[in-house]
C-alpha cells in the first residue's frame, strides 16, 4: 500500500492535482485525500481550488457538480460506475411534470441529483444547508426533490409546506427505530446524532441531527465522550481519526453505501495516470445546473 500511496502523490505533484473525498470513502482513500468532507464542503472546496486536476473520490453526481463548477479543469472520478440509488429516483421529465403540475412554484433540487435534473431546479442546498436556502426563499410554493426525508426535517424546521417527491436514500433508510433504541439501551452515556436522510421515526429519537460535516463540527467542541451515530458507517473512521479521546458507536451495521466503496487506492492511481474516466457535462445542461449551484453557494 505504502507503493501505491507513494505513486499517487508523486502524480498528483507532477499534474498539479488535487484529491476530494467524501466521507463515506474507504479510510485508506480519506487519507490520501487533500480535503475530505461532505457534498457542500466538497463543492465549496472544487469551487475555489487552484489545481488543474480535480480527483473526485465519491459518486458520479458530486464528480458532476465539481465539472460545472469548474468548467476550465479536468475532473475524473476513479470509478465510473460509483452512482447513486436516490439520484437515480429522479428524471428531468419528473421535474417538468411537478412544474406544470405547481405553476409558480420553484424548485429546490438535493445535490444528490443528475446534472440533467440541476439543470431544471432554480436552486440546488446540500444537507448542511438545506434548511438555510429554504429559509431564505420567499416564494409560498416550493418543490422539494428528490429526498422525501430531507424534505420533511426541511419543513419540520422552516414551519414550511413542501411539496415532495418520493425519493429516499436506500442506505439511510435502513437505519431504523429499534436500531436506535437498541444502541442507546447498550450506550446509555452516547449523544445520539443522525442524517437528515434518515426516516423521521428514526430523527425524532435523536439528540442531535445534521450533516456528516455537521457532525464533525459538533462533536469536536461537545463535551460528551461517547455517541451513536446515525449516517454511513464511513464516517467514523473520521471521527475517531480526529478525536482520539471520544468513543462512536454505529447506529446501524447495515448503513453501507456500497457506491461509495467502490473506490479504491488502484482506482486512483489509474484515473491519475490516464485520465480516461473524466466526467464532463453537456455545455447547455452545465450553464443551466450552474446557477442553481452558484445560488446554493452563494446562501451558504
Amino acid at each position: 500500500m505504502k507503493d501505491i500511496v507513494n505513486q499517487i502523490n508523486k502524480l498528483k505533484r507532477s499534474k498539479n492535482a488535487v484529491i476530494l473525498s467524501h466521507n463515506y470513502q474507504l479510510p485508506e482513500i480519506q487519507d490520501i485525500a487533500d480535503y475530505v468532507g461532505d457534498s457542500l464542503g466538497l463543492s465549496i472546496e472544487a469551487s475555489k481550488t487552484k489545481a488543474d486536476l480535480i480527483v473526485f473520490c465519491g459518486v458520479h453526481f458530486m464528480a458532476e457538480t465539481a465539472a460545472i463548477l469548474c468548467p476550465n479543469k479536468k475532473v475524473v472520478v476513479p470509478e465510473l460506475n460509483a452512482g447513486c440509488p436516490m439520484a437515480d429516483m429522479i428524471t428531468p421529465e419528473a421535474v417538468k411534470k411537478l412544474r406544470s403540475e405547481n405553476p409558480g412554484a420553484l424548485v429546490v433540487a438535493y445535490v444528490n441529483t443528475s446534472a440533467a435534473v440541476k439543470a431544471e431546479a432554480d436552486y440546488c442546498c446540500t444537507s448542511s444547508n438545506a434548511v438555510k436556502v429554504v429559509e431564505k426563499l420567499k416564494e409560498k410554493e416550493i418543490i422539494f426533490i428528490p429526498d422525501k426525508y430531507l424534505g420533511y426535517y426541511v419543513s419540520k424546521m422552516t414551519g414550511k409546506k413542501l411539496i415532495l417527491y418520493n425519493g429516499f436514500c436506500p442506505t439511510h433508510a435502513r437505519i431504523l427505530p429499534e436500531h436506535i433504541i437498541k444502541a442507546k439501551k447498550e450506550h446509555p452515556g452516547a449523544l445520539v446524532m443522525v442524517h437528515p436522510e434518515c426516516l423521521p421515526e428514526v430523527i425524532g429519537l435523536a439528540d442531535q441531527v445534521a450533516s456528516t460535516d455537521g457532525m464533525v463540527r459538533f462533536v469536536k467542541t461537545s463535551d460528551r465522550k461517547e455517541f451513536i451515530i446515525g449516517t454511513e458507517i464511513g464516517l467514523i473512521y473520521r471521527l475517531k481519526k480526529e478525536n482520539p479521546g471520544k468513543v462512536f458507536y454505529p447506529a446501524s451495521e447495515t448503513a453501507v453505501c456500497p457506491n461509495m466503496k467502490k473506490t479504491t487506492l488502484d482506482k486512483v492511481l489509474a484515473s491519475l495516470e490516464t485520465g480516461k474516466t473524466e466526467i464532463k457535462v453537456e455545455a447547455v445542461i452545465a450553464e443551466k445546473a450552474r446557477l442553481a449551484l452558484e445560488r446554493m453557494v452563494r446562501i451558504s
